[in-house]
């Protein structure tokens, strides 16, 4: 979607909710800049500039207006100028990569220069890394403030600051109010749940939340998550402490709820959440592109906003994937949850469904995984796997080390692994590294689809989804469970495999 001068001025006197988080709107004579969706009366188109971020309306000496509330729309889209280095390092900066090192650390781990990372950022975003991570960690800060009753030294602690005192000088200097004050001002906002924090995530509609919920219920891991009455529960554990997330829908947003006794980790985990259910995705983007193709066009027409459902941990789901080569769903999940109830750690805080944590790599990397009923060729592949990643050779959670060339590079380190194959790695980068090109081609029914004999030829077909190929595939799988695609629903006769081909 291209954003000129025009389109923006359009976006922005309709409050075109599909423009949301896109770009900002910067007003000269209140140095304040909006959201598209700004419920204020819009101002004179020559008062008004635009700008590709909230940190390059920052950078120019604009204040965040407290009406619209920029800390709460949706993130940049993981393909925002096509750059794949921007969204891996963004998605760093929203973890705290810039909290304890510098630009130059977190080019090294993306395999990139420090000059080359702020030409990229300056170049998609408006801004330097640097201006990126400091109006990330204001607007987080704003939003803990508002959206949570945790006292000012936490929410400090939680968005980045290194002391109270430096945070309260950054908000005045900011909106010419402390903290507090600020606080008070937001008095009814919702802010904590009965289980735990509470928070409200914006994405760009439409957002086909049945089909994502669906698509988790039928592959959720007995004892780690639980889908029920479209919510989707799971354990978590982040810096070595124990929690639990519940995720469920409303009109216009997921609310997640968190507990986790590290206020700290609040952020990280609000970022991995987002990831797990592409919000940050441009469905009318996607749409255009992939609705120009004769088979996609009437699947994206009955699922509008479909998402890739994505994972809150890439070990897991690539344990998960290894376990379900060439048998059912429904079979796969039967081996996982022995794999849990045999080496994964109970929670001592358990809730409906959710008993266990996920075993870690190192757990697994020297059991006896033959034992659970797998195969020994299959065992041997899960422990092959577990090792490479307990010892750093194989990052699966969406960063790639120094001297890597990105997704594809994991894709060779995995199909490095002896039991792992094209499909396997490319189902693992569609899901745990967010790759929205990311294409299993070996798979059956993408096969079938397309009428292509092999998956070199599907490679050739599926060139035209390009940049949204992870997308064409969901749009395939959702489409033969939902019945549109009549001469996929029973493959070769056999009952099974259609539950297993839509990804394991």
């Amino acid at each position: 979607m291209h954003l000129d001068r025009e389109t923006c001025r359009k976006a922005r006197l309709a409050h075109d909710a599909r423009f949301d988080g896109r770009f900002f709107i910067g007003v000269r004579t209140t140095k304040i800049f909006c959201r598209p969706i700004c419920p204020a009366p819009s101002p004179r188109e020559e008062n008004v500039d635009y700008y590709p971020s909230a940190a390059a309306a920052a950078a120019a000496g604009l204040r965040p207006c407290l009406r619209c509330r920029p800390e709460c729309a949706p993130g940049t889209p993981a393909w925002n100028g096509s750059s794949s280095t921007v969204s891996r390092a963004l998605r760093e900066i929203a973890e705290g990569a810039l909290d304890a090192g510098g630009v130059d650390d977190l080019a090294g781990r993306l395999g990139v220069g420090d000059r080359h990372l702020r030409r990229l950022f300056l170049e998609h975003l408006g801004a330097p890394p640097i201006a990126v991570a400091q109006t990330h960690r204001l607007l987080s800060a704003k939003r803990l403030l508002d959206e949570t009753d945790l006292p000012m030294s936490t929410v400090a602690l939680a968005a980045g600051y290194g002391s109270v005192r430096r945070f309260n000088h950054v908000f005045h200097e900011t909106w010419n109010r402390t903290p507090r004050e600020l606080r008070q001002a937001r008095r009814g906002i919702r802010r904590v749940s009965s289980k735990g924090l509470c928070f409200r995530l914006r994405y760009r509609p439409p957002f086909d939340w049945d089909a994502l919920v669906g698509f988790f219920s039928t592959r959720a891991i007995p004892g780690v998550e639980y889908v029920e009455n479209g919510h989707y529960r799971r354990s978590i554990l982040v810096a070595g402490t124990p929690g639990i997330i519940d995720l469920s829908h409303s009109a216009s947003d997921v609310i997640l709820e968190i507990d986790h006794a590290r206020p700290e980790c609040l952020l990280g985990i609000v970022s991995r959440v987002r990831r797990l259910c592409d919000l940050d995705a441009d469905p009318v983007a996607i749409a255009s592109g992939l609705s120009s193709d004769a088979l996609l066009r009437p699947l994206v027409e009955a699922r509008p906003g479909l998402r890739v459902p994505g994972a809150w941990d890439g070990f897991e789901l690539g344990i998960r994937a290894i376990l379900g080569q060439q048998i059912s769903v429904r079979g796969a999940s039967t081996l996982a949850g022995r794999l849990v109830e045999r080496y994964g750690r109970p929670l001592e805080s358990a809730r409906a469904g959710v008993t266990h944590l996920f075993p870690r790599a190192e757990d697994l990397a020297g059991a006896n995984l033959a034992s659970i009923g797998l195969p020994q060729k299959r065992a041997e592949t899960l422990s092959a796997f577990s090792a490479a990643v307990a010892s750093g050779q194989l990052v699966l959670d969406g960063s790639v080390i120094a001297g890597s060339t990105g997704p594809e590079e994991t894709r060779e380190r995995l199909r490095s692994i002896a039991g792992i194959g094209a499909w396997t790695a490319g189902y693992v980068a569609m899901r745990a590294l967010s790759d929205p090109d990311a294409f299993p081609a070996a798979d059956l029914v993408l096969l079938r689809a397309a009428g292509a004999g092999t998956a070199r030829q599907l490679q050739g077909f599926a060139e035209r989804w390009r940049p949204w190929r992870a997308y064409a595939a969901l749009h395939l799988w959702q489409g033969v469970n939902d019945g549109n695609l009549h001469h996929l629903l029973h493959l070769d006769g056999k009952p099974g495999r259609k539950a297993a081909a839509g990804g394991r």
